[in-house]
């Protein structure tokens, strides 16, 4: 059974459709008289959502920020760091610095790019229904081009961060929505950052989805975000049974 969010994080789409609770999260039931919500197209966040995480992001930011600048960044920002957005306005020579960091950590990354399980099995899913699929990641072009290569599979756009504005700024979606011709209301945004992934689909106007693992977004220190997702799922074959139960998915 698919799950979202407990009460205190849960704010549902305008069309999502009635709840009961369990015991430790809510459950989306879809009664038989509901009418499903319309799908076209599913845009996809890439690092820990299509591929499974590798890069070690506070050990970066530690590294880009210094200790205690983190720190106290992270004790301000409860929902993560924007350390793109954070070295916009620092001087040339610093800026590149932190850049080559950032870099070399997603390098390392790539190194050991595994696709997520259930990614492939999803987007099989997805092609025999001809819904389309979009990507958007803050990582660069090349891990895109890459991730395509190894595991065979094509999302097209497909928005690195050298598409400006990037994520959390809505742009990106609304660029993918665009070219497909296909209203924000009728796609959903999914990935594993409240931060950059939700907010940008709540801000495009379509659905989200927050693809939490480890139950991490269950804390309490989550509960005052600013976006909250319309659905949250433990895993990419969680969110296929979501589409199947909860959606009418139409090319």
């Amino acid at each position: 059974m698919t799950t979202v969010l407990s009460k205190s994080l849960l704010f549902l789409h305008p069309k999502s459709l009635s709840v009961a609770p369990t015991s430790r999260f809510t459950t989306m039931l879809n009664p038989p008289t509901a009418a499903r919500a319309r799908l076209r197209g599913v845009v996809f966040d890439m690092d820990g959502t299509l591929i499974v995480p590798a890069i070690d992001f506070a050990a970066m930011y530690k590294a880009v920020l210094g200790e205690d600048e983190y720190l106290r960044i992270r004790a301000e920002n409860p929902s993560g760091i924007d350390i793109l957005h954070h070295i916009e306005n620092w001087s040339s020579d610093k800026q590149h610095k932190a850049y080559e960091i950032i870099a070399d950590f997603e390098r390392q990354g790539l190194d050991r790019l595994q696709i997520m399980p259930g990614a492939a099995e999803l987007c099989g899913f997805l092609n025999s229904k001809k819904i389309r699929r979009g990507l958007i990641t803050r990582n660069v072009n090349d891990a895109v081009e890459l991730f395509h290569e190894r595991f065979g599979m094509t999302f097209s756009p497909a928005l690195s961060r050298e598409f400006r504005p990037y994520k959390p700024d809505p742009a990106p979606l609304l660029h993918i929505c665009s070219t497909w011709d296909v209203d924000p209301k009728e796609v959903m945004m999914v990935g594993d950052s409240l931060k950059d992934d939700v907010a940008c689909g709540k801000r495009a106007g379509a659905f989200t989805c927050l693809l939490d693992e480890t139950g991490r977004y269950d804390s309490p220190e989550y509960a005052r975000v600013d976006h909250k997702p319309d659905y949250k799922v433990s895993s990419l074959t969680e969110f296929h049974s979501l589409l199947v139960a909860n959606f009418e998915l139409i090319p």
